[in-house]
């Protein structure tokens, strides 16, 4: 697993500057989960990729609209039947992985339609998470700033965690990156870090 550089990515969160520098000039790109088309919009000015997106809330999909960005309005529940195998270089799913019912079946169906896959979640390995259950209390942060009751959170998960199940469904992780807020963490990223990012090979890819 390795860690890149990026470049001219100001104008986005650093998560996404990262996920950006994973994604080669001119390829194409599938975003799941896209929100408001940042992503996208990004990588088609920066890195002219052809870009297309996956959003289900109807403010987002007309956000993306107003972007430029093409989106289909779909949940992303009901799988990814739309797309054939290998269709996408990159398929990316930014800070949705812990919302989904079904994480091994969309993480195969990533791993279908594109040769990377890239994701990102909250880190629940977050030393003050373990903290807060010491105390008898759900962990309430930043980067998950809802009530036990009301969270679209149902899958939490360690980096550590997610490792596990990438292994068990043949993803090769090829890098990896970490970030407490707005900053990247490189020491202890499994305790230290709010927010974990991966980019995976699938094992469908062409060599």
């Amino acid at each position: 697993m390795t860690t890149t550089t990026t470049h001219d990515t100001a104008a986005i969160r650093p998560d996404l500057a990262r996920i950006a520098g994973w994604i080669e000039p001119g390829s194409r790109v599938l975003d799941l989960g896209c929100g408001d088309g940042t992503l996208l919009a990004y990588l088609r000015d920066h890195k002219k990729v052809d870009g297309a997106g996956v959003e289900f809330d109807d403010e987002r999909v007309i956000a993306s609209v107003r972007r430029g960005v093409r989106v289909i309005q779909q949940n992303l529940e009901d799988g990814l039947a739309l797309f054939g195998d290998q269709q996408f270089d990159s398929v990316v799913l930014s800070q949705t992985l812990q919302s989904m019912h079904h994480t091994e079946h969309i993480l195969r169906e990533m791993a279908r339609v594109a040769r990377f896959g890239i994701v990102s979640f909250p880190n629940f390995g977050y030393w003050p998470h373990g903290l807060s259950i010491l105390k008898g209390r759900m962990p309430v942060t930043g980067q998950m700033p809802y009530e036990w009751y009301n969270t679209p959170n149902i899958h939490l998960c360690t980096m550590k965690d997610f490792e596990d199940l990438a292994r068990q469904l043949g993803l090769k992780v090829t890098h990896v990156a970490a970030f407490n807020r707005d900053k990247e963490v490189n020491f202890l990223r499994g305790w230290r870090s709010t927010l974990a990012v991966y980019r995976f090979e699938s094992p469908n890819a062409a060599s």
